[in-house]
């Protein structure tokens, strides 16, 4: 039974009991832990029962749009790679941006790619499809107790800043927080913008599904980008440029060019190589 509400406490706190995990078994799955995940695609369903309205779909495309800047550009390119500098500040608002995302916190997002990267496509390398399969590595990778703890020991040049310790200690919060947000600005415009035909659930059921496809977008970086694509550079790897996985991603699916030099923010090298995220840094 305490393991049971450790594993609940997580939930709420990415640390409670993280130092009793056994990591022996890297394959093992916590379903319990994992319940708020799966619990997020299903609520994707109640979309039958709240509708669509044009005010929805804008939401989710702005919501998708801000949240994949910043898991491309701050979680990925500045978290883990270090690819270009900013200020302390913009570094904070940027980590409760990527945070909304429901993609765990930015130290523990960083420090688990800085781990791809050193083994990427090895036996080692914890999101590998050529090792463990797609499904593997598009999602199961994270559910299992191994790689519930942040990789402190990988990430010291950002573990030293407080705000983002706390972020992502207890990572549930800002999804929360937006979620709370957007059913009230949706029930503030059912009462005074009836004419727009929204209401509060159906702005969160659409949040939702924003969510839920930046997740599968962010991920598809980790397996489809190692399974389809064209290679230019001899890595060491699988990593290869796919431009379907560039256009919905901002630019990370020129993942070969990425893997070939995995310090620039730019990751697309050629004219024709769609990577909206750099754009921002030119």
């Amino acid at each position: 039974m305490t393991d049971l509400w450790t594993t609940l406490a997580r939930w709420f706190d990415s640390q409670a009991g993280i130092s009793k995990l056994n990591e022996e078994d890297s394959k093992k799955i916590d379903w319990i832990r994992c319940v708020p995940f799966f619990m997020l695609h299903v609520a994707c369903l109640s979309v039958f029962w709240v509708g669509f309205s044009l005010t929805a779909l804008i939401l989710a495309g702005v919501l998708y749009l801000i949240r994949m800047f910043a898991i491309t550009g701050f979680y990925h390119r500045y978290f883990s790679h270090r690819a270009f500098k900013t200020s302390r500040w913009l570094q904070f608002i940027f980590a409760i941006i990527g945070a909304s995302s429901v993609q765990r916190g930015p130290l523990w997002w960083a420090a688990h790619h800085r781990h791809h990267h050193r083994y990427s496509d090895s036996s080692e390398d914890i999101h590998s499809p050529v090792q463990s399969g797609f499904l593997w590595s598009h999602m199961l990778w994270f559910t299992n107790v191994s790689n519930f703890k942040t990789r402190g020991n990988l990430i010291s040049d950002f573990n030293r800043f407080p705000e983002l310790r706390w972020i992502d200690r207890f990572d549930i919060f800002v999804p929360v927080t937006l979620g709370v947000l957007v059913f009230v600005a949706g029930e503030v415009l059912n009462v005074y913008f009836t004419e727009l035909g929204t209401t509060g659930p159906q702005l969160l059921v659409w949040g939702l599904i924003s969510t839920v496809v930046l997740f599968h977008a962010t991920c598809s970086t980790n397996s489809l980008a190692h399974l389809f694509g064209k290679r230019r550079y001899q890595t060491g790897d699988d990593s290869r440029n796919n431009f379907w996985i560039a256009l919905i991603t901002l630019g990370e699916g020129w993942h070969n060019n990425h893997h070939h030099y995995p310090a620039s923010v730019q990751q697309g090298f050629h004219w024709w190589e769609i990577d909206i995220t750099s754009g921002f840094w030119h």
